[in-house]
């Protein structure tokens, strides 16, 4: 690509289904395995053929931008970034559609809060006019799905069927080779007034593009992680454990303090006192743990915890809990003692 990829990621949707966490924070921004949702979203990338030849392309909400701006600034400084505001949620084109004057030229699209594993080296030769990476679900109804011929050529997108024929669901990861077009068919799309619940859908642009002409084919992938929803991130969170981001062994040498159960990650700067942590535990810098026995959960920074039996919980930025038996799902700067 002598061109720049750019890699659009719109981010500007309140994340009301990861409230009360996004009250305070762009959900991008959420605890995950000892990083962040961005962070694992960025990691897609790594297998680029050209990985240091790209700009990316955020499009966040009003309030958003100082956050993801400051964490980009600390944790990804070599990263080139345009930032972009969407004022009223419109949907995927419409966003997309904003930023317009950056997405020239080849272009990656991916959801803020989904994962992904493939290896993008594919993009180097490729020669279609774009992909739409695809995972079988067995109910596929709450999704975007794609229909393809034997050959895995795209033949239309169709957003949140009504019926399961058709299961290969679009994962919200896409690539276009010219962006100009993509522009193009969103403008159509819009002069068309093309809407589901008066939002435009991408699937629906990329439908104009097939209309007109240009091939797309689609890109199974095994692995399609959630991070939109209390459930799915805590599921995310176990697979990553899982795959590669435990740390177990360093906090068992660091923390003697805590009986560590497999997999986990514990930052170096947590202190724990007469706790047994894990399996399927995160607990970002900063936090503090006394006599606390807890699974399957995720503290963001700065949390403290007392006298509590935790499963399934998630606890935001200074959180401060005690004394309690609970699952518990508390956004930053909350307290709760018995």
């Amino acid at each position: 690509m002598s061109e720049k990829l750019k890699i659009a990621v719109p981010m500007a949707g309140l994340g009301t289904r990861m409230r009360p966490h996004t009250w305070s924070k762009p959900k991008p921004l959420i605890a995950l395995a000892g990083r962040t949702v961005l962070d694992y979203v960025l990691e897609q990338f790594n297998s680029l053929p050209d990985p240091d030849n790209v700009e990316y392309v955020f499009i966040v909400g009003p309030n958003q931008r100082d956050q993801v701006e400051a964490h980009m600034h600390q944790h990804h400084p070599e990263k080139q970034v345009h930032y972009v505001i969407q004022e009223k949620m419109r949907g995927q084109s419409d966003a997309l559609y904003l930023a317009r004057e950056y997405l020239t030229g080849p272009v990656l699209m991916a959801f803020s809060d989904t994962l992904i594993e493939t290896d993008l080296s594919i993009l180097k030769n490729l020669q279609l006019d774009g992909m739409a990476w695809v995972r079988a679900v067995p109910d596929p109804r709450r999704f975007g799905v794609a229909v393809a011929d034997s050959l895995g050529n795209i033949t239309r997108l169709v957003e949140k069927p009504q019926d399961m024929s058709n299961n290969l669901v679009v994962v919200g990861f896409y690539y276009f080779r010219e962006g100009r077009e993509l522009m193009r068919a969103i403008e159509e799309q819009m002069k068309r007034n093309v809407t589901l619940k008066n939002e435009f859908f991408l699937a629906d642009a990329v439908n104009i593009l097939l209309e007109w002409g240009q091939k797309f084919r689609i890109n199974p992938v095994d692995v399609w992680l959630d991070a939109g929803i209390p459930e799915a991130l805590l599921e995310t969170n176990r697979y990553l454990l899982e795959h590669g981001h435990d740390n177990s062994a360093e906090a068992a040498r660091t923390h003697p303090g805590a009986a560590i159960i497999p997999p986990v990650y514990i930052h170096p700067t947590a202190s724990i006192e007469s706790s047994v942590i894990g399996p399927y535990v995160s607990l970002s810098e900063e936090c503090k743990l006394r006599q606390v026995v807890v699974q399957n959960s995720i503290f963001d920074e700065g949390a403290h915890v007392s006298q509590m039996v935790l499963d399934k919980s998630l606890l935001g930025r200074d959180v401060q809990v005690q004394g309690q038996t609970s699952r518990l799902n508390l956004g930053d700067s909350s307290w709760a003692m018995s």
